[in-house]
């Protein structure tokens, strides 16, 4: 229940990220309008708040066109919110931690295409290799974008050279916009308290 309720919490943030894309996602008002479809056992992936195991929605490879769509629709909502984050801290000091720890705004943009890099490689992707940042901000998108529609057409196999699972196109979507998302939201929420 917990979960649920954080989720519910978090629905109004996804309401204003997804308010320009016409998915019609309505934030919901209290818990009985979630309906939980599968419980998974959580992982220190899920502990650390992440998306840690591929639900069994997302176990099928295949990804219609419509679902593409709509995907690629929730991650490009969530660059722009990211952009739009990174924007508006611009020039301002971000608040740290109690122990003083957080990264600055230029530190959570290579993270986040970092960890943009390793989800490539593990739905079977060449990762970009480019200048700077903002060159790599966007070959990383355009790689992403191209990767989902790959993995989602059968174009990439669903085990790499070694036999390792690849990610599907689902997941690997749902997990680049969820991260892109969870920093936006860092770093609206250390800017506006400095």
């Amino acid at each position: 229940m917990r979960s649920q309720a954080h989720l519910r919490r978090r629905g109004p943030k996804y309401a204003s990220i997804l308010a320009g894309t016409r998915l019609g996602f309505a934030a919901p008002k209290d818990l009985t309008q979630l309906v939980v479809v599968e419980r998974l056992p959580g992982t220190a992936t899920t502990d650390f708040g992440a998306p840690g195991k591929a639900p069994s929605v997302d176990q099928d490879r295949s990804c219609d066109a419509a679902e593409r769509r709509r995907l690629e629709k929730i991650l490009g909502a969530g660059w722009r919110a990211f952009d739009e984050a990174v924007k508006s801290a611009t020039g301002k000091t971000l608040t740290t931690g109690p122990r003083g720890g957080g990264r600055s705004v230029e530190a959570i943009v290579s993270h986040v295409i970092e960890a943009d890099a390793g989800d490539l490689t593990a739905v079977g992707w060449k990762v970009p290799k480019t200048g700077r940042v903002p060159e790599q901000l966007t070959a990383t998108r355009e790689a992403i974008l191209a990767a989902f529609k790959a993995s989602a057409t059968g174009e990439i196999p669903s085990k790499g050279p070694r036999g390792g699972a690849r990610w599907s196109a689902r997941y690997f979507a749902r997990r680049v916009a969820w991260h892109v998302m969870a920093h936006a939201w860092e770093i609206e929420r250390r800017a506006a308290t400095t």
